[in-house]
């Protein structure tokens, strides 16, 4: 059984994941599908505008993409199954497309949305969020990164912003995205069926139009209030060079500062090894196009599970361990090695952005 429904509608390709007991995390053969639709559609005159929307147990909507089946993930790793390489440059293939798509492309972006679900969401031309809107990129607190082009949106949030949801995973909630620059616009969750009907009523009007009309709507300018947990200093420490001198400087401010005390025991938390490649992957990703990123993100993933230069692969990967920790045995103890952020060296860093391949064989060698 298919988990997306697709459907062409007076001009609208309408896309439904439909994976909801698993909140539409992404499987290889729903990446596989995914980009069999959309790229069917771009070459397709029928079609002139693209939805996406994802469903929950009840029905539509509700639920975005929870990101990446990370249970896949654990289990691939420890079997050395190839198909976990096949996952990963499907999945950025995909990412690649939906950012240079050449037709008007919205996400209905209802409910949770983490990981693999902002990959597919952050290249649509309109991105429309509501107050159920559950954003995230969690990605260093399972012993990963912020990949699906993270190192490109995210270092285009306002400001040092992108560094702080990178490393510490916050949580957007609702209009919250809009003031971090990862929404356009926000509708009440109950109007959303609405608002998709909209895109295929109204057909004396062509397509374009009707989503020229959404767009209009939805993004009608208005105050955009800053998130109850936007401290000041986001800026000024997040922009500082090291992960260490970010500690320090909250460390510094702790005493008196509720927003730096959290942020600290929150960075405490997670992988010690990828905060530190994470920051270096947001710094990188600022000056690189989209195609370039996700190239620089194939090869830190492969080293995540196959992480050779420090002697751990599939079980003994701090990736496998974080996702053991969160989402197998669900102890949420997580071993990570080495265990303390003051513990990473640059030699433990640097090798992630090394590429595993020469640069005629990378599996994303003709993004562009």
């Amino acid at each position: 059984m298919s988990q997306i429904q697709r459907e062409i509608v007076a001009g609208v390709g309408l896309i439904t994941l439909d994976r909801p007991e698993a909140l539409n995390a992404l499987s290889l053969q729903m990446i596989i599908d995914l980009t069999a639709v959309f790229t069917d559609w771009r070459d397709d005159p029928n079609v002139e505008v693209v939805a996406i929307r994802g469903s929950n147990k009840r029905g539509v909507f509700g639920a975005f993409c929870a990101g990446g089946d990370i249970r896949f993930f654990h289990d691939a790793a420890i079997a050395e199954d190839t198909a976990l390489d096949t996952f990963f440059s499907a999945e950025y293939r995909l990412n690649n497309l939906l950012y240079s798509y050449p037709k008007p492309y919205a996400a209905f972006i209802d409910g949770v949305i983490m990981g693999g679900g902002m990959g597919l969401a952050q290249g649509a031309d309109l991105r429309i969020v509501s107050e159920r809107t559950k954003m995230a990129m969690p990605e260093t607190n399972i012993g990963l990164f912020p990949d699906v082009g993270g190192g490109f949106f995210l270092s285009r949030c306002p400001g040092h912003l992108g560094e702080y949801l990178a490393l510490t995973g916050q949580m957007l909630i609702g209009d919250e995205a809009l003031s971090a620059g990862l929404a356009d616009g926000i509708a009440a969750s109950e109007s959303m069926p609405d608002l998709w009907a909209s895109l295929t009523t109204n057909t004396q009007l062509t397509a374009a139009k009707r989503f020229e009309q959404l767009a209009d709507l939805i993004c009608a300018p208005s105050p955009i209030k800053a998130p109850a947990w936007l401290d000041p200093q986001i800026d000024s420490i997040f922009a500082l060079p090291t992960v260490m001198d970010i500690i320090n400087a909250l460390e510094q401010a702790s005493n008196d500062n509720d927003w730096a005390a959290q942020t600290l025991q929150c960075l405490r938390q997670r992988s010690p090894l990828m905060l530190h490649v994470t920051l270096e992957q947001i710094r990188r990703g600022r000056q690189l196009s989209m195609a370039d990123d996700l190239r620089m993100e194939r090869n830190i993933v492969h080293h995540c599970f196959h992480t050779q230069h420090l002697g751990r692969s599939g079980k003994t990967s701090e990736t496998v361990e974080g996702i053991r920790a969160l989402a197998v045995d669900k102890d949420h103890a997580p071993n990570w090695t080495p265990p303390r952020i003051e513990d990473i060296t640059n030699e433990m860093v640097a090798p992630f952005f090394s590429s595993p391949w020469p640069a005629d064989q990378h599996p994303l060698k003709d993004l562009d």
